[in-house]
């Protein structure tokens, strides 16, 4: 056989095997699991800082990713998805605690479940001890602001709320954090 029938050659007709053919993921599975792995950790720490319960706001965070992938295309054009995520966490703690006030309690005898207390995400149990004493709005807003980093205003539109309420509840979470983080000059006397 000559060189130029060779190069017209099909794989095929050269008794060669070829490979089957891989799948190729689809660019929407791609484009969210570089963001579900991107944005789970802080997401969870934000979710965390506003619920104060470390097995809850594990929940939380997985439904809101589940629901983020369900309508990914809105949501990857979303300004801020990771702020997308976090509200729609929040908004389901709101739904939870709904069901949740609706059930019966146990009786004595019953075993409960203990918190393990392992890891809280990063935070420091006094830190996260702290939060939990906030209001929820404010914890609200330290989630997004420190957590998120984001600014007052992507801030306002995510919580629904005028970014001058925002910045009052900021303020007034920091003062609260910090007179219980700061030690006082009349305390080292």
């Amino acid at each position: 056989m000559s060189r130029e029938g060779v190069a017209f050659l099909r794989p095929w007709e050269s008794g060669k095997r070829i490979p089957a053919p891989r799948r190729i993921r689809d660019v929407k599975e791609l484009e969210f699991a570089e963001f579900y792995r991107s944005s789970r950790d802080v997401c969870l720490r934000a979710v965390l800082a506003g619920v104060g319960e470390r097995q809850l706001a594990e929940d939380l965070v997985a439904e809101a990713f589940t629901r983020a992938w369900a309508g990914w295309a809105k949501v990857a054009r979303h300004p801020a998805p990771r702020a997308w995520v976090v509200r729609t966490a929040l908004n389901a703690r709101v739904s939870w605690w709904r069901r949740r006030r609706r059930e019966v309690a146990l009786g004595e005898g019953h075993d409960v479940v203990q918190p393990s207390g392992e890891g809280d995400g990063g935070l420091d149990p006094s830190l996260l001890a702290l939060l939990r004493q906030l209001p929820r709005r404010q914890r609200e807003v330290i989630a997004f602001r420190v957590f998120l980093d984001l600014d007052t205003e992507a801030t306002a539109k995510a919580l629904g709320i005028a970014p001058g309420t925002v910045t009052a509840h900021l303020s007034r979470a920091v003062a609260t954090l910090r007179g219980h983080l700061v030690p006082t000059p009349e305390a080292g006397k």
